[in-house]
């Protein structure tokens, strides 16, 4: 672990250039999501929950990363159903952001009413897959071949995290 201090906060709409320049540089990597650009303010937080979203402000007030949730479902019966998103900023992989997020993530989530968080994973990103497992993640399958990525196609681990609500860990 580093000596790297931020704190975990609720995001607010003016993190919204750093929260888009995060997942920017996120879909450059290649295996973090099947898009290959980022969406603009407006459709990216249609897509997302109102709250819980979280960021990893950094003690200049910087932006280092952001935790959001997505409906998986507009069924009644799966409201308690998301898809989790958690992005960090390059200069500060590996230094504990992601996992102080999706730690805070699960908390705020569970308090929300969310029983079962889910996360669709590339099998090469091996950090991402580590983070979830150590978060109470745990992986239900494989989707094979799912989606074309880049002229490819490509495999996406299923992973979830159920509530105690729900009977989960």
């Amino acid at each position: 672990m580093s000596d790297l201090e931020f704190a975990v906060e609720p995001m607010a709409e003016t993190d919204a250039v750093a929260v888009l320049l995060i997942y920017a540089e996120g879909i450059a990597t290649g295996q973090a999501t099947f898009q290959t650009e980022a969406a603009d303010w407006p459709a990216w937080d249609a897509a997302h929950l109102a709250r819980p979203r979280l960021v990893a402000r950094g003690g200049d007030g910087s932006v280092l990363g952001w935790c959001a949730l997505s409906p998986t479902s507009g069924r009644e019966v799966y409201a308690g159903v998301v898809e989790e998103s958690v992005y960090v900023g390059p200069a500060v992989r590996g230094k504990g952001v992601g996992r102080a997020l999706l730690e805070a993530m699960v908390r705020e989530s569970e308090a929300a009413g969310i029983w079962t968080m889910q996360a669709g994973i590339f099998p090469e990103n091996a950090a991402s897959l580590a983070l979830h497992e150590a978060c109470g993640f745990r992986v239900v399958g494989m989707r094979e071949r799912i989606g074309r990525h880049d002229g490819r196609w490509r495999d996406v681990v299923l992973m979830e995290r159920r509530s105690r609500m729900a009977g989960g860990d």
